[in-house]
């Protein structure tokens, strides 16, 4: 089966009540906004693939990463309100990962090019943070604070020249390998 087959299997299923209760909101693909599905989310359930939602439309706010599983109580579970405004399905990625991360904006100061996890820039590389990237293979998870904790952000292929305008800075950063589906 083809990665691009694979990806068309993706599934996830809001509920507006605890407990896979309520109304539900089927998803496999992408949505910039659910608001018109459900009025709120308190569980869901990712039959297969992952995602990332969001807490505002059109992929914007605070991001969670959310693996096959079944979160019966998601919201009080990692701190969210009840306002599921979008999602987007994370295709698979066989293959290798690369990322270059830089101190500075712009691809600017030290650089360093990753192929795996990283818990901790500052051990590692002796980066006091990051505020650029270019993603050139794989799908990453950055985190604002070291030992992959704080707020998250999903990177895909692609540049990403300041951080500053989303009010945050990388301390560490993490593959989303195929073992998540």
């Amino acid at each position: 089966m083809s990665p691009s087959n694979m990806n068309m299997n993706s599934r996830i299923v809001f509920f507006e009540e605890r407990n896979f209760q309520g109304r539900s909101y089927e998803c496999s693909n992408d949505c910039a906004d659910m608001s018109s599905y459900l009025s709120r989310c308190h569980s869901c359930r990712v039959e297969r693939g992952c995602f990332m939602i969001y807490d505002r439309s059109n992929y914007m706010g605070n991001q969670f990463f959310m693996k096959r599983g079944e979160y019966p109580d998601y919201m009080s579970m990692m701190g969210m309100s009840d306002c599921i405004r979008s999602c987007r399905m994370i295709p698979m990625h066989r293959g290798q990962y690369r990322m270059r991360i830089y101190e500075r904006e712009n691809f600017g100061g030290q650089m360093n090019e990753m192929m795996d996890d990283c818990d901790n820039i500052q051990d590692r590389y002796r980066m006091s943070n990051c505020m650029s990237c270019n993603v050139m293979d794989g799908h990453w998870l950055m985190y604002e604070q070291p030992q992959y904790r704080g707020r998250m952000m999903y990177m895909r292929p692609g540049e990403y020249r300041n951080f500053m305008n989303q009010g945050m800075r990388f301390m560490s950063m993490r593959r989303i390998m195929d073992s998540y589906y």
